[in-house]
Formats: structure tokens, sequence, C-alpha cells
């Protein structure tokens, strides 16, 4: 294969190899950003002047000259708040891929839109800034930002499931990397990609799907332009280091964005730090604790939340009991052995939704279990009472396991509790997911619950565990209420 980094004259020109200047977005992509940063006008207008109205409630009725001049003080800091989101790159997709990166530019950019609006009248004198109105300003305009941008994100979400407002996608590798790279985005639209083909690295190799191998090394640019592709992205296991520089470098060049994988699939953005070593950016990551205030925090928000969920569900719980024992016969609770942090067995306590001897008729329906790996899953299970039907529909049955959480056997997030049966056929590197107290939601419960195979539920449980914060066990609560309240995946 011709080096890329001495390509003869004739040979650059022949496969598109020759800079040539950077195409702009399209329309389309254009008009998307006029409308976002329009949204965003209106959203800071509309946040300002509720901020106005809840300090003239609070700190006195303003004059028609102070309200003028309020008003005057608004449309001036619009060009720093916008000019903040810029800086800020909130207006830039590949800086925005999570939540809590949009949240943190959001608010950077908030706090200086909120200053400018008492510097600006520091400046021209032309009116007094009540400390009310500041300080409102900032929290409506972080707030309802962020509700509003979580609108579009929604709208483009569907969109892409949707099948529209995909990136075409091109792989640069076709090893086992690149392989699951090609997987992912298939798999989840909302990612914003369609897979598009593979650019051989070596085409000696024999691939497993010759028909989605689009070129080689040496036609990479010409192959992206054909697809009309805006971006690359390079699998770095794929390719040797000699040949990485000289093939970014002409992307680059011809106005190709690119993306590298880094190799650490599952590791959290936010613990990975980049850093220079010589020539070369190192990622550094640092080993994970959940110890010391961190434990000590998660306890306290594990104590303070199912407390509180307790007593404001004694009486809708108490309800429950009585339909239980009105329906079918049988005690209210059911106990069952599970795996705790550490291996430690314990007893869940769960509301009964399955005749009194379920346990023992789960050998006959063996053959019908229609989960993989160690799991026991049938979708219209005979056990099933009938009011155990609604109560999994609606997860009321997994009420009782915030006693669980109090007695500090479970936490309110966490993995899912094994039990010993199943924990007994898990391979070593699972046995990872016993460092943490299990819990009563998690993230396979918000990615999909019952319709999520053994291999992704067991992928996203040790995820969790490797990259474990307070932020993740508030968002997955917040992502559980609309998946229980919608029944997604449950069965």
């Amino acid at each position: 294969m011709r080096q890329l980094t001495q390509p003869a004259p004739a040979t650059v020109r022949q496969l598109g190899l020759v800079e040539t200047p950077r195409r702009g977005p399209g329309l389309s992509a254009r008009l998307v950003k006029g409308m976002l940063v329009l949204a965003d006008l209106v959203t800071i207008v509309a946040a300002l002047a509720i901020a106005q109205f809840l300090a003239a409630h609070t700190g006195g009725r303003p004059s028609p000259d102070q309200a003028g001049g309020t008003w005057r003080l608004i449309l001036l800091s619009l060009p720093v708040w916008l000019a903040a989101l810029v800086k800020y790159r909130t207006y830039q997709a590949r800086f925005l891929a999570k939540r809590t990166q949009e949240f943190r530019r959001i608010a950077a950019a908030s706090l200086v839109g909120t200053a400018s609006l008492m510097v600006i009248p520091g400046v021209w004198r032309f009116i007094s800034v009540q400390r009310d109105f500041v300080f409102y300003s900032f929290l409506f305009g972080v707030t309802m930002l962020m509700a509003e941008r979580e609108l579009v994100r929604q709208t483009f979400a569907k969109a892409r499931r949707e099948g529209r407002r995909l990136r075409p996608l091109l792989i640069v590798g076709d090893n086992a990397e690149a392989r699951e790279l090609r997987r992912m985005v298939d798999k989840d639209p909302s990612l914003g990609y369609r897979f598009v083909g593979y650019i051989a690295v070596d085409r000696h190799v024999r691939n497993a799907h010759p028909e989605e191998v689009l070129g080689g090394l040496d036609t990479v640019v010409q192959t992206a332009r054909d697809n009309d592709m805006a971006s690359v992205m390079i699998a770095a296991s794929a390719i040797d280091v000699g040949l990485t520089k000289p093939l970014v470098r002409q992307l680059l060049k011809n106005g190709i964005h690119v993306e590298l994988s880094p190799t650490l699939p599952d590791i959290a953005v936010e613990r990975l730090t980049i850093r220079p070593l010589g020539r070369f950016p190192v990622m550094y990551l640092e080993p994970f604790h959940q110890s010391g205030w961190r434990s000590l925090a998660k306890r306290g928000f594990d104590l303070l939340a199912s407390g509180a969920a307790l007593t404001l569900l004694a009486l809708p719980m108490v309800t429950v009991a009585v339909l239980l024992k009105l329906d079918s016969k049988g005690p209210v609770f059911y106990r069952q052995n599970r795996v705790g942090r550490d291996g430690r067995l314990f007893d869940v306590i769960k509301f009964r939704t399955m005749v009194p001897n379920a346990h023992a008729l789960r050998a006959e329906l063996v053959a019908q279990n229609e989960a993989d790996g160690p799991l026991f899953k049938i979708k219209h299970d005979p056990r099933v009472t009938r009011m155990g039907r609604l109560m999994r529909k609606t997860s009321i049955d997994e009420l009782p396991q915030l006693w669980n959480v109090l007695r500090g056997e479970m936490s309110l997030v966490g993995p899912r509790p094994a039990l010993p049966e199943e924990a007994a056929l898990w391979a070593p590197e699972l046995r990872d997911r016993l460092r943490v107290q299990p819990g009563i939601t998690g993230m396979w419960q918000v990615s999909g619950r019952s319709n999520t195979s053994f291999e992704e539920y067991s992928r996203l449980d040790l995820y969790y565990v490797d990259n474990w914060s307070l932020l993740t066990d508030l968002s997955i609560v917040l992502k559980t209420l609309p998946s229980v309240l919608l029944a997604r995946g449950a069965s």
C-alpha cells in the first residue's frame, strides 16, 4: 500500500487528496442553528421578564421610568447573553453530547449574561438594579434555557429515531473496535449517525462483509466526498500510529472533521483528562472510589428519599395490601434471598405478584424462558396473578424494597439484586457489580428494563459500577419516573 506521507503528485490529484476550500454547513444546518439562536433569545427575554415581574412584587413596584429602564437593560444585555452562549460552544453539537455538559455550559453563559445586568448600568448609569432582579435572572435564565434545550434535544431524538437528521458515518478500520462502533450507532439512532461503510486499513485482510468496505486509506478523502460526509471516525486500534498522523492531516486539510475513538469503551467522559506527554496527548484516568464523603452522601440521599417515599406512600401501600388479600390467597409480601454488596445475602421484600408456590413451578417453565444468560423471564408468565400483572406493569410491587433501602441492604440506585443461582453463573468480571449496593432502579431499568438482553444488562451494570457518581444516581432516578409511568419495558 502506498504511504500517505509522500504520494506521487499525479496520484495525489487522481485520488482526491488535493487541498480544497472547506465547505461550510448546508442551508438546512444553518437554518436549524438560526432557529435555535432565535429560540434562545426568546427564552432569555421571557426569563428576564419573569425576573422583572417577581423583583417588582418582592421589592416594591417600580415607577414607569424604572420599568422602562429595566426593559432597556434587558435589550442591551441580549448581545452579551448570545455572545456568551457562542463563547461556551452551546451551538456546537459535539460539545453537548451529554446533558451534564450542556448544563455546565448553559450555566456558565447565564452567569456571564447575568453579570452584564450589573455591569451595563454601571457604565451608562440609567437605572439602579435590584439584587432580586439579578438573582431571579440567573435562576430563570438557567432553568428556562435548559428546559428549552431539553425540548430541542427531544425533538432531535424523535427525528433521529424516525431516521431523519442522521449524519452519514464512515469508519476507518475494519477490526473488532470498528464493528462495535458500527453496532452501537445502528442500535441507537439518537446518537445521530447513519453507518455508510468501512475504510479498510489493510486490503489484504479478508473482511466478513466486503460489500461494506468502500475503499482503502488512499481513497478515504474521495470516499468521504462521494458520500457527502463532513466527518470521519477512526477506530484507533485498527490503524498503526505511523499512518494515523498523515491520515488525519489529509482529512483536516480537505475540510473533513475527524473523530478518534480512544479504545476505552464504557468509561464516562467526565473521568477522562487529556494532558500532554511530549508529542503525545495522553488520557489520564484516576481510580474509582465509592468511599468517604461520596459514600456518606449516597447513604444520606437513600435515607432521606426512601424515608420520605415510605411516609407519602404508606396509605397507598396499605390499600395495595388489602386488594392483594381480596384478589388471591397467600401472603401480602414476598421475600426472596438475593446477593448484596460484597456477596452478602439478604431477603428482598416485594408485594407478592405470583401464586404462593411460584418458585416450585419454575422448573416446569424452564423451556418457556425468553431471557438469555442466567436470567429467567416469561412475558405471559402463568404464575402471575391478576393483581400481580397490574403491579408489575406499574412497578408497584417494588415499593416494599424501600424498607430494604432504609435497612442499608439496598440503595435507591444500583445493579439489580441477583438470585444466588444467577450469580453462580456469572463470568468473573461480572462479579465486580458486587462492589456496590444493589438498587431498586438502575441503568438497565431506564434503558429497556425487561427488554434488555443479558449482555447489555451486564454492560450497563458494570458501566454504573465503574463510573458511579451522585449526579448519575439523580439522573437515573429522574429517568425512572417516566419509564415507570409509561410502563416502558415492564412485564
